[in-house]
């Protein structure tokens, strides 16, 4: 363990102590329930321009910091960044989410880029530089990227979609494409989360956020084995690197991703009991979140059941504690100051 670590508890989490209370982020913890977010984006043109602007990001994320001292913050961007970067036009309309050019076949793939734009992203790595001046100096900095199968249902449908029914049937009806698709995601997303580890993240999460619409065999092809890949490219440039999976809504599968080589720890879903999750899990492997987010907006007794039971179960192992998704725009800032004074103790 070296001096950087020794001081930051996330870290030493996820480096696999058990601490006697568990470290804590939220996913989303810099957004829209912030009246300070929501003040400094109205600023901005489009979201898309926000992420892109480096002062701005960095401010959002320290925001949660300074007003909840967390123990780790989180870069604030977007996933859709990646196909950004590939060339794919991406835009987001005011209450309705992402837009993007829809690919739809093999003329709308070869319009993409063959490797990231890195002079697209330089402001992303800006970003973490500001950000990383700024942290105290026992909070650390996480980075991102989403998992292949999820950005791809975007960049396919050209938006969000309730089963993401697009992108699985163009993953049945036209196999080759997708595979040369997901091929160019994996090299995109881990040449992405090596750059941001060398600007200066301590770690990096994959999000899954889709994976859970996979059946199984489709699961260990397009969620299991592109994680798998992503791990291996980045520890291969940069061997000590930390990444934790998120494959939402993996149900049991989700043992697969957590027994791959190089996974620092698992992201759990609210789907995820703890208890089973304890008992399942490799021994060692830090487990990360499970929190209802609705739980955190209800508050009050309700919320303190719900923090005390996944505290219990994760007692005596690696845990980070955290949301089983991000956190909603009606949370109540003294509901999360609630979460935090259970947590801590």
């Amino acid at each position: 363990m070296n001096a950087s670590t020794a001081t930051k508890p996330f870290l030493r989490a996820l480096g696999g102590e058990a601490l006697p209370r568990p470290p804590i982020w939220l996913m989303r913890q810099a957004g829209r329930y912030l009246p300070e977010y929501r003040e400094l984006r109205a600023t901005a043109p489009s979201f898309l321009d926000f992420c892109y602007n480096p002062t701005h990001a960095a401010e959002v994320t320290l925001q949660p910091i300074r007003r909840f001292g967390f123990d780790a913050a989180i870069l604030f961007s977007d996933i859709l960044v990646v196909p950004d970067a590939l060339g794919q036009k991406v835009s987001f309309e005011t209450g309705e989410g992402p837009r993007l050019d829809p690919i739809s076949g093999p003329d709308d793939f070869a319009r993409l880029r063959q490797s990231l734009d890195m002079t697209r992203l330089a402001p992303v790595l800006d970003t973490i530089r500001l950000v990383k001046s700024a942290l105290p100096a026992e909070t650390a900095l996480i980075g991102f990227c989403g998992a292949p199968w999820t950005v791809a249902t975007y960049m396919i449908a050209g938006r969000g979609t309730p089963d993401q029914a697009p992108a699985r049937l163009f993953a049945y009806r036209q196999r080759d494409l997708f595979e040369t698709l997901m091929a160019r995601l994996v090299d995109a997303s881990a040449d992405y989360l090596t750059a941001q580890l060398r600007a200066g993240v301590d770690a990096v999460q994959i999000f899954d956020s889709w994976a859970g619409v996979l059946p199984i065999v489709e699961y260990e092809r397009w969620c299991v084995r592109p994680i798998q890949e992503i791990v291996a490219k980045v520890r291969a440039a940069i061997p000590a690197a930390k990444i934790i999976a998120f494959p939402r809504g993996g149900g049991a599968q989700l043992l697969e991703v957590a027994a791959l080589p190089g996974i620092a720890a698992i992201g759990l879903d609210t789907s995820v009991d703890p208890a089973w999750a304890a008992r399942a899990l490799p021994k060692g492997l830090p487990a990360q979140g499970n929190l209802d987010p609705l739980a955190l907006l209800a508050g009050g007794a309700a919320l303190d059941a719900a923090v005390d039971r996944i505290l219990e179960a994760f007692s005596g192992r690696p845990h980070i504690f955290n949301l089983g998704h991000g956190i909603l725009p009606p949370t109540p800032i003294e509901h999360v100051e609630r979460l935090l004074k259970r947590v801590r103790g």
